[in-house]
């Protein structure tokens, strides 16, 4: 009864699903291999900003540029602080706020930008403290530029002077006269009074809705490979019950199985003559 898996016909089906069953398996595992890469992301950003799992501060030199692996790690520079500017818009412990910061001129001829604490309300200099003076030694989380419209930067144009709306060497190069580090730190202890800002996860990192795709890109995959088995039985169970009811005369010669429709497939004996129908037997 099973020889029809030989004809070409079915040979078609049989290599098209051997071979579309290993693909969505090998799909449904590669996206599940992305998701579990941007766990293990999530998870090493989330330690490196945590004070408590943190590596010793190392000299800012050897943390440059700065990349997924270095955004959070403990950083030690030396300089002198020069212009200082604010943050406008910025919130922690979901309160509104500035940060204050400052640029801290490097041995190098470069100056980084050094967040050196947060305050509420509103954006006013005479609320910033001066920074120290002369040669200091800061520490703190090293972070990359920031880029407006994500990880939380608003988008703001037309501040007034003294103030920036996003942390990165791009949009200071224009305010300040200093070349730039492209990248910055937050103080792990704020100066003055101010709050400590805490540091963020590098982009790309966190559970998104790219990581969730990429788990549910796996559930497709999957049930792809699911539905081409559940197909490729149904078609077998079609042709046996096609050939078996050919077999009793069913069916007649010049069909196919692909022509049958459940309603064309009678009961032997059962099919009224439409030119004779039956009359009705008298009762006893």
């Amino acid at each position: 009864m099973y020889r029809f898996l030989l004809t070409p016909r079915w040979w078609g089906i049989n290599v098209f699903v051997l071979l579309a069953i290993p693909f969505c398996v090998f799909m449904g595992s590669w996206q599940l291999s992305r998701f579990e890469d941007r766990m293990q992301d999530h998870r090493a950003a989330t330690e490196r900003i945590d004070p408590a799992d943190r590596a010793p501060a190392r000299p800012l030199a050897e943390l440059l540029p700065v990349d997924k692996e270095t955004s959070g790690e403990q950083a030690t520079v030396t300089g002198r602080y020069g212009e200082q500017l604010l943050v406008p818009d910025r919130e922690v412990d979901g309160r509104n706020g500035f940060y204050v910061l400052t640029l801290l001129r490097t041995d190098e001829g470069r100056a980084l930008p050094v967040v050196r604490g947060w305050l509420p309300g509103t954006a006013d200099p005479d609320r910033a403290p001066a920074p120290p003076t002369g040669e200091v030694t800061v520490t703190g989380s090293l972070q990359a530029s920031e880029t407006p419209g994500s990880n939380g930067v608003p988008v703001q144009g037309g501040l007034p002077a003294g103030q920036t709306s996003a942390i990165s060497a791009a949009t200071l190069v224009n305010l300040v006269p200093d070349e730039l580090y492209d990248a910055w730190i937050t103080l792990d202890k704020a100066d003055s009074g101010m709050k400590a800002v805490p540091a963020t996860a590098p982009q790309d990192t966190g559970l998104d809705l790219k990581a969730f795709q990429n788990l549910g890109y796996t559930g497709e995959w999957f049930v792809f490979a699911g539905f081409v088995v559940f197909m490729w039985f149904r078609l077998l169970r079609r042709e046996v019950e096609f050939l078996r009811d050919a077999r009793l005369g069913l069916v007649p010669d010049d069909i196919q199985p692909d022509d049958i429709q459940p309603d064309d497939i009678r009961p032997a004996g059962n099919t009224p003559d439409e030119n004779h129908p039956r009359e009705a037997e008298p009762a006893k």
